[in-house]
């Protein structure tokens, strides 16, 4: 039979392995995510505005591009879902404060990742048809709004996944009030252009506003996963 000493130490280097296990998750999530809009940045991606022909062009020359991009998507869609219920997990381990504010997280995050899968498949559509069309179809054209409307929809599901592990990632003891007000922050700017996303995916500039929310998540998301590496 097992000491209760032994038992506790055993639970502890239990949660010490989980922890760092969340951690690189989530070090790895934002990584790979920066990476995905950086490769878009980098190649000229058509905004949710532009003419329909230039939307056109970019995927007929950037199905390369694409193919990286949709095998990065399939590498952070599921480290998300490993940190939204680790998290949960580390909150249970640690006795169950936050727990409501968690499983909001892992809700909002499974969520999240159906719509991003919607996002890309509809970005490899798009890549795929691209190439052998002479102009855009009316096909075409509404395969792209579907992919701007998805877009739209993952920012309030970002933010509610943002502000739900922010929230328990505090109540804790994981992370500092300002991290939390950073985590609060972020989750509300992508909230607010959430609101608007028959408009983003239109065009309108209120998609710097979802972007700032997503910096911030983004820092946050680095800086738990270092702490809790370094836990």
């Amino acid at each position: 039979m097992r000491s209760p000493q032994s038992t506790a130490t055993m639970r502890g280097r239990s949660g010490f392995v989980h922890g760092r296990f969340v951690g690189a998750a989530a070090i790895a999530f934002a990584v790979l995510y920066v990476t995905e809009n950086v490769l878009f940045a980098a190649t000229g991606a058509a905004p949710y505005g532009a003419p329909i022909e230039d939307v056109l062009a970019y995927y007929a020359a950037s199905s390369d591009t694409v193919a990286v991009i949709s095998g990065l998507v399939a590498l952070y869609l599921p480290l998300l879902l490993v940190f939204v219920t680790g998290m949960h997990g580390l909150v249970e381990r640690r006795g169950g404060a936050g727990a409501d504010w968690s499983r909001l997280a892992v809700a909002a995050g499974a969520t999240l990742s159906a719509v991003f899968v919607l996002f890309n498949v509809t970005q490899i559509g798009l890549a795929l048809t691209a190439g052998g069309l002479p102009e855009p179809t009316p096909a075409f054209e509404l395969v792209w709004q579907i992919h701007a409307a998805a877009f739209g929809l993952a920012l309030p599901m970002l933010g509610t996944t943002c502000i739900g592990v922010a929230f328990a990632a505090h109540a804790s003891g994981l992370t500092p009030a300002w991290q939390r007000l950073l985590g609060l922050v972020g989750g509300s700017l992508l909230l607010a252009a959430g609101l608007g996303n028959l408009a983003i995916a239109d065009g309108s500039p209120l998609i710097f506003v979802g972007l700032l929310g997503l910096n911030a998540w983004i820092v946050w998301l680095l800086t738990i996963g270092a702490r809790l590496l370094r836990s």
